[in-house]
């Protein structure tokens, strides 16, 4: 496993992370959540992304009891707040009464004294900026978050966040979190430029398109049993499964990724990694093997060339 700087800051991140949104705390027990990220730390990946919001706090839960008698030093841990987690109105958002109270139930359902990186899980329009800015750097100087970041804002918006926090004098944002894969490039134009400027590291989720880069989608076939794309409680977000030329693509890619040595998952991590602006890949997994095969990724180059010609197969232009 390598690591990265998060952006301009001095805190290093494995180049693998290890993400729970649909596993942790739901489709995993506890057993097999423990397994699957003790076996990711064996591996070198520190870095453990999680979020108040998946599973009403299960998950973080869940990953408390995963990392129990690892040494806390050696652990970097990301969860996040916006959402809400009840029916109460203040129970959302990005309020300083939400973001004060959701920062003390992470910590208590991850049994820990600080969060290493509380991020934004979206921006929040309802909500005065300064009001925001002002409650993660008093929680900042409290030394109960370590660093804090944003999820999925756009680029004016991180641009603005920033500004605000010079003229506050506040502890700016070290993190961004978006979406990005070879099929979701679009914060290529904007996003990732305005995140590099300001000093801001990605940590990308959906690195392999909620499993399409994997290539276990075959094309005119039913998604297999117990694959995302066959649970419609949490497939709604994959309407590519339906393109079926985009499928036999995704096909030629996996045979273009053997002939160069690896799996079609560790070629799309590694093609997010070629970009220097991006600190992390967020990966999930439901087995040992399968952050096994992830972990690979890490380190692993191509000449610009072959990426170039992979990227044109993906397009169907080759």
């Amino acid at each position: 496993m390598q690591y990265r700087r998060l952006g301009r800051y001095g805190v290093r991140v494995s180049e693998v992370s290890l993400g729970g949104w649909l596993t942790h705390g739901r489709t995993l027990d506890q057993e097999a959540t423990t397994r699957v990220v003790r076996r990711a730390f064996e591996l070198g990946v520190t870095t453990f992304d999680t979020a108040d919001a998946y599973n009403r706090g299960e998950a973080e839960k869940a990953l408390a009891r995963a990392v129990k008698g690892l040494r806390r030093e050696d652990l970097v841990i990301a969860t996040k707040c916006f959402f809400p987690m009840s029916e109460n109105p203040n129970d959302r958002g990005l309020s300083r009464k939400h973001i004060f109270e959701s920062v003390h139930n992470s910590l208590r359902r991850l049994e820990t004294d600080y969060i290493d990186l509380f991020q934004f899980h979206r921006f929040d329009a309802e909500t005065p900026l300064d009001e925001t800015v002002r409650a993660i750097d008093d929680l900042v100087r409290q030394g109960k978050v370590l660093y804090w970041g944003v999820s999925e804002w756009q680029s004016q918006q991180i641009a603005e966040v920033v500004g605000l926090c010079r003229q506050l004098n506040a502890n700016p944002p070290a993190s961004n979190q978006p979406s990005y894969s070879m099929l979701n490039r679009s914060i290529e134009s904007a996003v990732m430029p305005t995140c590099a400027h300001f000093g801001l590291g990605l940590v990308v989720f959906s690195p392999l398109a909620q499993g399409i880069l994997t290539g276990k989608y075959l094309p005119g076939s039913e998604p297999p049993a117990g694959s995302r794309g066959a649970d419609p409680e949490s497939n709604m977000w994959m309407g590519m499964l339906q393109d079926q030329a985009l499928l036999q693509r995704v096909q030629d890619l996996k045979a273009f990724a053997q002939d160069h040595g690896c799996s079609l998952a560790q070629f799309a991590l590694a093609w997010i990694l070629r970009r220097s602006e991006v600190s992390s890949v967020i990966v999930g997994a439901t087995k040992p093997e399968q952050i096994e095969e992830n972990a690979k990724a890490s380190g692993l180059r191509f000449a610009p060339e072959v990426f170039e010609q992979a990227e044109k197969i993906l397009a169907g232009s080759e």
